[in-house]
């Protein structure tokens, strides 16, 4: 039995998406489920051959042996989730996914008030999801639940009890996060943040998991880090400068130019200290380092390559054992034997 959680060490964009399809389609979970805010984070995910941009379906959907699950601390947009359930029904997703009857419902008058907010809009740079109104009304006690929407009605569980109940019989759960650590509600760069925690800890919570139970926290970080929307940006460059590094993305869910930075080692220090960190994942190596693209070995990584993995390793105190060096779930290379 093992219990992990992964989450993000950034500020979101991370490569979560790869690394889930990775772990997920080697390890086989028995359940796989998303803790996090709700459909303002997108999780990019590509699985033989075939992208996927997904808001509130646990990424390693793929694995058609699992069971899915959205925990109670997930805001659900029906409309998103709905949409999903048809968009991924390749894999029998919908026969294999369950909400927890207690996720607050994200309402049309939550994303109005997200967009018409000029606050939240332009200042913060929110996604418009209206994440941050339904969860100021369940924080009001006013928001509707996922146990009051017909439309939900099949897929209503009590997640904590699924997950608990497969732990104590001794079988795999992983559970992913969504967004980054640079915005966390509590620790991340306010109020340039999202409204909530995005910790290991409140992940675990979200999904009824009490933080003994927890096995392996895995914190992801991208080679050099990205951030969309407004807040500080310690390591940023400018984007002509990225793009001499051939460094040019754009949000899953907004489609918003992100701007770019170098590796943030304070940022890593402190992530991997308030997340607990017991493993970092480091992905996009071959963005940074093209002449380590899909190599497969650690030891065919260039010295400069391994450098930077030891500088991560020596500063944060968590050992890398998960480097990403392409898109495809083969360009990985994994050392958890190794190292664990």
């Amino acid at each position: 039995m093992t219990c992990t959680v992964l989450v993000g060490g950034g500020w979101g964009d991370e490569g979560k998406g790869k690394c889930i399809t990775y772990l997920c389609y080697n390890d086989r979970p028995s359940i796989i489920a998303r803790a996090g805010v709700g459909p303002n984070a997108g999780h990019s995910v590509e699985f033989r051959g075939d992208k996927y941009g997904l808001r509130l379906t646990p990424s390693g959907f793929f694995h058609e042996d699992a069971r899915l699950l959205i925990g109670a601390g997930v805001l659900v947009d029906p409309e998103v989730f709905l949409h999903e359930m048809e968009y991924l029904s390749k894999y029998s997703v919908a026969e294999r996914t369950g909400v927890d009857y207690r996720c607050a419902i994200i309402e049309k008058k939550h994303k109005e008030q997200d967009q018409s907010s000029s606050y939240l809009s332009k200042k913060i740079g929110s996604t418009g999801t209206g994440c941050g109104p339904a969860n100021a009304d369940r924080v009001m006690r006013t928001a509707k639940l996922a146990r009051d929407v017909s439309e939900l009605e099949d897929f209503l569980t009590d997640v904590p009890m699924e997950v608990n109940e497969a732990l104590d019989e001794g079988e795999d759960v992983f559970v992913e996060g969504s967004q980054g650590f640079g915005l966390s509600l509590y620790y991340g760069t306010y109020p340039y943040v999202t409204s909530k925690d995005t910790t290991a800890s409140t992940a675990a919570a979200d999904v009824g998991i009490g933080p003994t139970r927890v096995d392996e926290v895995i914190a992801v970080f991208k080679s050099y880090i990205t951030r969309v929307g407004e807040g500080p940006f310690p390591t940023e460059i400018s984007q002509e400068e990225a793009e001499e590094l051939g460094l040019e993305e754009y949000g899953t869910v907004t489609g918003r130019r992100r701007r770019i930075g170098l590796f943030d080692m304070e940022m890593a220090r402190e992530s991997c200290m308030i997340n607990g960190a017991t493993q970092i994942a480091v992905t996009c190596v071959d963005r940074l380092y093209p002449q380590c693209e899909r190599v497969r070995e650690y030891s065919d990584l260039s010295a400069e390559v391994k450098r930077f993995i030891e500088e991560i390793e020596s500063e944060t105190g968590v050992p890398v054992t998960i480097i990403s060096t392409g898109p495809s779930l083969e360009d990985t290379i994994d050392l958890r034997d190794e190292l664990l």
